[in-house]
């Protein structure tokens, strides 16, 4: 399936101007449950004000598998899309896109599914090599597997450690980092991030505490 719709992956940018609604995506898991809990924040990049948000708590129907994480993810991940409202112009994944064995990690993924503008920001590397990252913000290095260039990585906050940028969907490799770097407010990763990431860790322990909370 990864091999099929890797073809239908967009790599021209076709986004017009900055993005001004931008959705942070990111899923929390139970402990020893099969329940998880998605989460999508939309942000106004020029104001860092959330515009809207939504959740979804679903049951985990794949097993990790590394490769196949999106597979896991993606239905959770749709239901909390399906809860907005507004349309976002970009999709943050907390995931890579290309940087990927196969070329098409979550953030792809979600791309082609969706239609929508997408980014993977990984806070770690998954496949693929780089040389040393100079220090100051803003400084990156190409990210390659074989000679190919399948992301960049990126230093957002001086001193700290940097993340792992790839394209995910109608949007080219510089638009994807300075995206990145333009939501990255005093911390290491995008505020559309963490904003999800706070979201689904929040749904998922209100959902544990309450005593009708069942399964998911």
């Amino acid at each position: 399936m990864q091999d099929r719709l890797r073809a239908k992956v967009i790599l021209d940018d076709d986004v017009r101007g900055d993005p001004r609604i931008v959705a942070g995506l990111d899923v929390a898991y139970a402990p020893g449950s099969d329940c998880a809990a998605a989460a999508a924040v939309l942000l106004d990049a020029e104001s860092g004000a959330v515009v809207e948000s939504s959740t979804a708590c679903v049951k985990v129907g794949f097993p990790y598998v590394p490769g196949l994480f999106a597979f896991r993810e993606v239905p959770a991940l749709l239901a909390a899309l399906r809860g907005l409202r507004t349309v976002p112009d970009l999709l943050v994944c907390d995931g890579h896109g290309l940087a990927h064995p196969r070329r098409f990690g979550l953030a792809c993924h979600l791309g082609v599914l969706t239609g929508l503008p997408s980014i993977g920001v990984g806070k770690t590397a998954f496949v693929g090599e780089h040389s040393k990252v100079g220090a100051e913000r803003g400084a990156w290095a190409p990210l390659t597997e074989a000679g190919e260039v399948i992301g960049r990585v990126l230093r957002t906050r001086t001193g700290v450690k940097p993340v792992f940028v790839s394209v995910g969907h109608r949007i080219g490799l510089d638009r994807a980092s300075a995206q990145v770097l333009r939501l990255c407010r005093g911390f290491r990763l995008p505020e559309t991030v963490r904003a999800a990431d706070h979201l689904c860790r929040q749904t998922l322990a209100a959902r544990s505490d309450s005593p009708r909370s069942g399964s998911c």
